[in-house]
């Protein structure tokens, strides 16, 4: 086995989480990728993983290694694909996670065409609105709305998220079409209930910010479910338009106060920080951000 197979045999421990896992998915015997793992630290002369019988820790000498073994490997990808007269060959597994409305609304025709273009890809997929946490779940791959906090992952900018304020023109006819923001203090709202305030941020024409107390009727963790209880007039939401957009092309929600602008989020691709990034993932994050950009055709409407 060669210098580079040893290196990608070691990042794939690394992201595997552990030598039985990765022998799992190199199909060999554990007792083969332990020999070579010690081989390697031998001939390095340092110990790269600590190695009890309970659990594997990188050592500082690992870390070391491992992210400059992973921009190697990236480069070698790269070389290789520029000085190919061939196609590139994606396959394997890749395995991601997303918002659940926003892969159920938007990630079905990217996820077909994208299978279409290469047969021999593999997808697992966990659409949910749930924190995940990329390495010990082993994902190469997340969709994230929001703003980015946490350093250890990298992001890439994948869409603008804008957010609009819209009921259906039952409620709207019972109750009244607010003008201001002060009118929104008499009507029922539906809310997401990840969303920890209580308010809402409206920007006027001037750029002055209003904060508005919201009476909130139903709260719940999933969009559709608030956006379908809005068109059956239950009240007012503020959701992001990758939900709307049909129920209001189609009327049954009417946006309401556009004169005043709501906070704007942001979609990103994202994926852990020094790890080496495979082809198939690389290709599928420039993939989506060429079909969304800052303006997606669910605001088109």
């Amino acid at each position: 086995m060669g210098q580079l197979e040893d290196m990608a045999m070691f990042v794939r421990i690394v992201e595997a989480g552990s030598i039985t896992k990765a022998a799992e998915q190199l199909n060999i015997a554990k007792s083969a990728v332990s020999r070579r793992l010690k081989e390697l630290e031998t001939r390095l002369g340092s110990q790269l993983i600590s190695r009890t019988t309970r659990q594997s820790n990188l050592t500082q000498a690992g870390e070391q290694y491992y992210q400059k073994v992973s921009n190697i490997l990236n480069e070698v990808d790269a070389l290789n694909e520029a000085s190919s007269g061939a196609p590139t060959r994606i396959e394997g597994t890749l395995k991601m996670t997303a918002p659940l409305s926003f892969g159920l609304l938007h990630l079905k025709d990217v996820i077909d065409e994208y299978a279409n273009q290469h047969p021999n890809l593999n997808f697992e997929l966990d659409f949910s609105d749930r924190h995940t946490d990329l390495v010990e779940e082993g994902f190469e791959l997340a969709i994230r709305i929001g703003e980015m906090q946490d350093s250890s992952y990298q992001a890439k900018r994948l869409s603008l998220i804008r957010h609009t304020l819209c009921a259906s023109p039952e409620y709207l006819d019972k109750m009244g079409i607010p003008k201001t923001v002060e009118d929104l203090a008499d009507h029922e709202f539906l809310q997401y209930s990840l969303s920890k305030s209580n308010t809402i941020e409206l920007t006027d024409e001037q750029g002055k910010k209003h904060q508005v107390g919201i009476n909130s009727k139903i709260k719940i963790n999933n969009g559709d479910f608030l956006r379908d209880m809005a068109v059956k007039g239950h009240g007012i939401t503020s959701l992001p338009t990758f939900i709307t957009y049909q129920t209001v092309a189609s009327g049954e929600l009417v946006p309401i106060l556009q004169q005043y602008q709501l906070p704007m989020l942001t979609a990103y691709a994202v994926y852990p920080k020094n790890r080496f990034l495979s082809q198939r993932c690389r290709y599928f994050i420039d993939f989506i951000a060429e079909r969304f950009g800052d303006n997606p055709y669910w605001d088109e409407c």
